[in-house]
């Protein structure tokens, strides 16, 4: 069963330590993040669960529909959506900005 989840947050950058790489990220939390917390349960007890507890997704922002996965935060107990440049790029996005995402889970 697919289940369809909306949620609006905030575009976030993350620059590692050595400052060598940056990406972009949208904290998926609230109703939709215990909706993921929930979907990611059932899929361990099932004997589904995938590395670092993540879970596909399809996403889509504006018009752009991209395939990804979502990881659970270590800090905030919400979901880290990566948000490639490429669709920062087609749907005029910048760091802080507002996002509307829809997920495909």
């Amino acid at each position: 069963m697919t289940e369809h989840l909306v949620h609006t947050g905030r575009l976030w950058r993350w620059t590692s330590a050595t400052g060598t790489g940056t990406w972009h990220f949208i904290t998926i939390d609230g109703a939709a993040g215990e909706a993921l917390s929930g979907t990611a349960l059932m899929r361990k007890l099932e004997g589904n669960a995938r590395g670092f507890g993540s879970l596909k997704v399809i996403a889509r922002i504006g018009e752009s529909r991209f395939a990804t996965s979502v990881f659970p935060s270590k800090t905030d107990g919400g979901w880290l959506l990566p948000v490639k440049a490429a669709v920062r790029r087609a749907e005029g996005l910048a760091e802080g900005d507002e996002v509307e995402v829809r997920l495909e889970v």
